[in-house]
């Protein structure tokens, strides 16, 4: 009986304890790279967006007339 307690223990067998950091650190190098990789898309994006706002204020400005802005706007835009 005390051999069937000491393997049983209420619990089964606790060798799937010792894999429990294993997987904590999969999980976390996991949620790490799903994080990177919306972040590095988002930045891109970002980008774009203030390159095109600084377009649109030099154009206002009369830095640039009407076809640098398109050609240059073509560009951010490909």
């Amino acid at each position: 009986m005390g051999i069937a307690m000491g393997w049983w223990n209420g619990f089964g067998s606790a060798s799937w304890l010792s894999y429990g950091p294993i997987i904590m650190l999969v999980l976390m190098a996991g949620g790490g790279l799903l994080v990177y990789f919306m972040m590095r898309g988002q930045r891109g994006e970002m980008r774009n967006d203030i390159a095109l706002h600084i377009l649109k204020e030099r154009y206002a400005r009369g830095e640039i007339d009407k076809d640098e802005y398109e050609e240059r706007r073509r560009g951010l835009d490909a």
